[in-house]
């Protein structure tokens, strides 16, 4: 039974990744306030020859409580509950991704239908998405079966059809999910788990298809009219499904869900959910990335529509490479702001691959995968940006047969300029040297338009809130920004184009430290107003993590737009952080000059006003070509 949310004081919450199980202290304040006070970490022990994941979890919560001098494990290895004093905990939560995480396949009638709000579904729910079978993928029915064989997913989500219509498309798949007679990634004792969520008509028949070998579930249909998407059951289901047979399949997870007060979450579900709760409780406008070794996973809100995305095969350690071939040379090269041979470029990038683990020891080596990381988040947002649309097929009627030749007519919901929040995550972001580096980084790739608050996770523990939500949301809110965000700043980008050293951008006010601003920004320009104290070695910002707030008056140029309308003024309370405030007159999208040498100058002299790098030593790389 899980403690009422008044009489939690005490928080222990992990999150078990693939090769590190990382453990925060939560815990209430003399003000009633909750803020996370210790963090801790182990390596996760699900490989042999330990092969139980819960010696990970009390290895992490060991330290944690050597960290805290708070005294969470007894003698025996179980964790104390609950909270008397300076021993124990009240909840003890966990997140897990453990193992690959949760691998599925979906299939649907029409690709950019059913079979999307089946992917939508399935990404929702922190599951990757392996691949997408559906009617018109224009594959012949034997590769269909044998890419089902081969891939060997945890489960399957199955939809087609709204409820009432036409039936035999849905019921061919559930043939063709048959005839593969697909085997579990984990576990050899037990059927395969198919969820179907379709036409509602079609139950049976699918029933007598697939019960026998598979271990068949129901769930309300995804799409019960081409106007409505009901994704809330078949998330729901999966998550289930997670928890009673992929978990149960890995080491040690049996004792893991006995100790933990909540059910598991899978770790990218739950940094979806606290996104999405943070979304609605403050009515704004969010989008969230975490970048990591192999994956980068975007999450959004707009109109109150929730949306993730799982780039599987752009990363920073082990998919380097695929992100270097898919952006180009001179994509990656226009970040760099020194010349340098291709054949360094394309060194680094190996190096980095066969060699995960490393982090740059020079500047000119950190500058290279600074850059790899834009472009890798640019590419994570245009594959978001394609998936996270408004209903296709509702336009106009079509019978199915029509619907199997159209592409699909829907709207990206992603909108830059009504974007309220923009969160980054993961290594290369979360630990970058600097502060003013991930602003660069977030700049360079999602060109924010109009006012976005830029923030970043300090310690990766979004999955930890994420759970913490179901259970206690006040705590998890408070934690969310008070301490797992670090504001970064509020970027003021104005859109439209015009002729570069020309008027942008006009501010005027007073900033938070009593200083008044009067300055004009010109177009390919990019300003920052810090009026925090800096640190005389490193001429970056030392102002505390919470950011303050002050009323500026912002007036484009005719030809630009802030929201507003094309040259008229805005006055918005905008805050800091940690950074400050960015005001990127470089254009929508960021206009770099043609010219190798004017794009060079260009580029440090967006990196110093930034503070993003010590410009002496960036100036002398630029002078000696990257030596």
């Amino acid at each position: 039974m899980v403690t009422a949310p008044e009489n939690i004081g005490v928080i222990v919450a992990t999150d078990c990744g693939s090769t590190t199980t990382k453990a925060i202290l939560i815990e209430r304040q003399p003000d009633g306030s909750y803020r996370q006070t210790a963090r801790g970490e182990a390596p996760t022990t699900v490989e042999a020859p330990f092969e139980d994941v819960t010696m990970g979890v009390r290895n992490s919560i060991q330290e944690l409580a050597e960290l805290s001098g708070r005294r969470l494990v007894d003698d025996n290895g179980h964790i104390i509950r609950p909270a008397e004093g300076n021993e124990g905990c009240d909840i003890y939560i966990s997140t897990s991704s453990a193992g690959g995480g949760l691998q599925m396949m979906v299939a649907g009638v029409v690709r950019t239908m059913t079979a999307e709000s089946a992917a939508r579904a399935a990404l929702g729910a922190g599951a990757i998405v392996m691949d997408t079978i559906a009617s018109n993928d224009k594959r012949l029915p034997h590769q269909q079966i044998e890419r089902i064989r081969h891939l060997r997913p945890d489960m399957i989500l199955l939809s087609g059809g709204v409820d009432g219509g036409t039936i035999s498309h849905v019921v061919e798949l559930a043939e063709l999910v048959s005839a593969a007679d697909p085997k579990p990634r984990l576990g050899k004792g037990y059927k395969l788990p198919v969820i179907y969520a379709g036409n509602k008509e079609a139950r049976d028949l699918i029933r007598e298809r697939l019960a026998e070998k598979t271990d068949l579930f129901v769930a309300d249909n995804l799409r019960p009219t081409l106007e409505m998407e009901n994704l809330g059951p078949a998330r729901d289901r999966i998550h289930d499904l997670f928890m009673e047979h992929v978990m149960q399949q890995a080491p040690g997870y049996g004792k893991l869900m006995e100790i933990t007060d909540a059910p598991i979450k899978p770790t990218p579900g739950a940094v979806g959910d606290i996104i999405d709760r943070v979304a609605m409780a403050e009515d704004i406008e969010v989008l969230g990335v975490d970048i990591g070794g192999a994956t980068t996973d975007v999450f959004s809100v707009f109109k109150k529509t929730f949306n993730r995305t799982v780039s599987a095969n752009l990363g920073m350690s082990y998919s380097i490479s695929n992100v270097f071939a898919e952006a180009g040379i001179e994509n990656v090269q226009r970040h760099i702001p020194f010349a340098i041979d291709d054949r360094h470029v394309r060194n680094a990038v190996k190096n980095k691959m066969i060699r995960p683990t490393t982090i740059p020891q020079q500047l000119r080596d950190l500058v290279i995968e600074q850059a790899m990381a834009k472009e890798a988040l640019r590419l994570a947002l245009e594959q978001h940006r394609a998936f996270a649309t408004t209903l296709k097929g509702v336009q106009q009627e079509r019978a199915i047969g029509d619907a199997f030749d159209q592409n699909g007519h829907g709207l990206s919901l992603v909108n830059m300029i009504s974007l309220d929040l923009l969160v980054g995550s993961g290594g290369v972001l979360s630990h970058a040297p600097r502060r003013n580096q991930t602003a660069m980084m977030l700049l360079d790739a999602f060109e924010p338009k109009g006012f976005t608050r830029l923030a970043v996770d300090s310690i990766f523990m979004m999955p930890h809130l994420g759970v913490l939500a179901d259970i206690h949301p006040a705590a998890a809110t408070q934690v969310f920004e008070r301490d797992c965000l670090i504001h970064l700043g509020t970027c003021v980008a104005p859109g439209g184009k015009g002729k570069p050293g020309a008027p942008c951008l006009h501010v005027t006010g007073t900033l938070p430290d009593g200083s008044t601003v009067d300055e004009t920004v010109n177009y390919g320009e990019l300003r920052l107003l810090d009026s925090a104290a800096l640190d005389p070695e490193t001429n970056i910002s030392i102002r505390e993590y919470q950011p303050q707030e002050c009323s500026l008056t912002f007036a484009p140029s005719k030809g630009f737009n802030l929201g507003a309308g094309s040259g008229k003024p805005v006055t918005k309370t905008v805050s800091d952080g940690v950074v400050g405030i960015m005001l990127d007159c470089r254009g929508r999208p960021i206009r770099y000059p043609e010219d190798p040498g004017e794009r060079i100058a260009a580029l440090l002299r967006w990196a110093a006003e930034l503070k993003a790098y010590d410009m002496d030593v960036l100036s002398a790389l630029s002078a000696t070509g990257g030596e």
